[in-house]
């Protein structure tokens, strides 16, 4: 194997698992987002969980945020929840500063 076989190898091997921690980082993100929502929607406990759940299952749906925040969107609104399309904006970039920090800080 030349140098270049294994440097190209190595570059590969590191993509991947940059792939592999964005999706487990927008995953979390979801997740804390969905925290966040259930609270300002009202709920706790298993319903909460449940509803964080749900964001995460949102995100799989298309590519890129336009279902997460649609989903946020149309919930907020079924419960007559103030909350701007920039808030919901700012929360997503800052849950994902805070997942990728976790995943960073392996926690």
């Amino acid at each position: 194997m030349t140098t270049f076989d294994s440097r190209e190898k190595a570059e590969e091997g590191r993509f991947a698992l940059d792939a592999e921690n964005q999706f487990k980082a927008r995953a979390r993100r979801d997740k804390l987002v969905g925290e966040w929502a259930a609270a300002k929607l009202g709920l706790s406990g298993a319903e909460a969980a449940a509803y964080a759940q749900s964001l995460v299952a949102a995100d799989l749906e298309e590519h890129g945020d336009a279902d997460v925040i649609a989903k946020l969107k149309k919930d907020f609104a079924a419960k007559s929840v103030d909350v701007s399309d920039h808030q919901i904006s700012r929360m997503l970039a800052e849950k994902m500063a805070e997942a990728l920090h976790q995943i960073k800080s392996g926690a």
